[in-house]
């Protein structure tokens, strides 16, 4: 096929807008309540314990804040995380296609390693246009009064936009980037070893069964998969973030992560950098594989969409002459 062909096939931006929106937002409402427990696990200096004094794994934290702040409250931060899905879906697809473009040779095919380089550049695009200012504010709202803190503090922020308003008033705007170089380095590291992971299975498995499209069912095991690799190879990245963008103290971003990083090691040792890594895989593997099966499941109804509105415009002109 020529790259001309390839050209005209292209999936054009609204179309990974609506599909990868539309993927966010299912991933969003059904795996939010793991990011709060991954979130509460991470931001706990001291280790959780039962009644019978036996130490609480994420089942046993998220069994302890439906039962002292209800189960909505698994949902804290939920608002900030849906209102940048879109554009953060928006922009992980459509600018993974066009570094691939880029990194594709003339008969427009892409290596392994360009598909590795378009993910980790689709990663960092994300994570400082939308990522990390949507995630502090969500850190933010998950980690105030909450089971596992002091029952006497009042709430600060009374949803993501007067969060947002409240640490851009107080602390000035460029607080919403603190940690945004671990940010962009955990997205980085995600989306590439996620669409790499991804697009090798995917290949692989449409050869093996000699199938053009995959069913919705494989998507999702293929996604989930792929997704889990990501967590596995940054964990203290995602700690370390989670604390830096926690606190509202000043200072150099340098200062801050050796500040943070001495910190967790003395206090509380090598470990704690994994804190919360379970319910991290659990959560990132299901939602990249409700991401790939939702976002395949939508494009490909677009992209029939698009077509049957093309047919018709050609009929009716048709039609005229």
């Amino acid at each position: 096929m020529s790259k001309n062909n390839n050209q005209q096939q292209k999936t054009p931006l609204l179309t990974h807008l609506v599909a990868g929106g539309a993927a966010g937002f299912m991933e969003a409402c059904t795996c939010h309540p793991l990011d709060t427990i991954k979130v509460r696990m991470q931001l706990s200096k001291n280790i959780q314990r039962n009644a019978a004094g036996r130490r609480l794994g994420f089942f046993g934290v998220g069994v302890k804040i439906v039962k002292h702040e209800s189960f909505w409250a698994l949902y804290k931060g939920l608002g900030a995380v849906v209102s940048g899905i879109v554009p953060k879906m928006a922009i992980r697809f459509s600018s993974f296609e066009l570094y691939k473009e880029w990194l594709s040779d003339e008969s427009g095919k892409v290596s392994t390693t360009g598909v590795f380089f378009a993910g980790l550049a689709a990663g960092t695009t994300e994570a400082v246009m939308v990522v990390s200012p949507m995630d502090l504010i969500k850190i933010r709202l998950q980690a105030q009064r909450h089971s596992m803190a002091d029952p006497m503090d009042v709430p600060k922020y009374r949803n993501a936009p007067h969060a947002a308003y409240t640490i851009v008033k107080e602390e000035g705007f460029r607080a919403l980037y603190k940690g945004v170089t671990l940010t962009a380095l955990r997205q980085a590291t995600n989306q590439a070893a996620n669409f790499t992971a991804y697009q090798e299975f995917k290949a692989y498995a449409k050869k093996v069964q000699n199938l053009e499209e995959l069913p919705s069912y494989q998507h999702l095991i293929l996604g989930g998969v792929s997704g889990a690799m990501g967590p596995l190879s940054n964990a203290p990245i995602d700690t370390i973030k989670t604390r830096i963008q926690k606190s509202s103290a000043k200072g150099s971003g340098w200062e801050r992560f050796r500040v943070v990083t001495t910190e967790i090691y003395a206090k509380e040792g090598f470990r704690a950098f994994y804190k919360g890594l379970t319910p991290r895989v659990l959560r990132v593997a299901p939602g990249q594989a409700v991401t790939f099966m939702v976002y395949e499941k939508v494009k490909a109804w677009l992209d029939i969409l698009r077509n049957n509105v093309k047919e018709g415009e050609i009929t009716a002109l048709v039609a005229k002459k």
